[in-house]
């Protein structure tokens, strides 16, 4: 899972605001924790970088899909893998009111018939598709 992500779609929220060409990097930190670094572009592909930096452990350690994540301590919100590719090539990220979800992926663009196929799987786990924005990414 460690590495860099691209943000496919997302239901936005206010803390994204007018951000493009989103990428999440992960990198494990020696604690056995992960350092998260968010970064996106202000309104347009061209417009001012913006990132910010924080960090997740998992909490739930039988599956690793359920993580804590911190970029203004004290505060965290839940982060969990709700659905992954078996070769780590695009994953769905949620929460259990299902208020946040990301589609991530390794590249910039995802292969339509996969993002389909996932709006289906997200749907069924309950989250309202009507929320679901496409994320502007390099080669849109």
């Amino acid at each position: 899972y460690m590495g860099r992500w691209y943000e496919i779609a997302t239901i936005p929220q206010r803390f994204q605001k007018g951000c493009v060409g989103v990428t999440a990097h992960y990198s494990l930190r020696n604690d056995g924790d992960i350092d998260v670094v968010n970064v996106c572009r202000k309104e347009t592909l061209d417009g001012k970088e913006r990132s910010v930096r924080g960090k997740a452990w998992i909490v739930d350690k039988t599956t690793n899909a359920k993580l804590k994540v911190s970029f203004f301590w004290p505060f965290s919100g839940d982060y969990w893998i709700i659905d992954l590719d078996k070769d780590y090539q695009w994953a769905v990220v949620g929460h259990p009111a299902r208020t946040y979800l990301w589609i991530l992926c390794r590249t910039p663009q995802m292969d339509l018939a996969i993002y389909e196929e996932l709006l289906g799987r997200i749907a069924a786990k309950g989250y309202d598709l009507a929320k679901i924005k496409k994320t502007l990414q390099p080669g849109d």
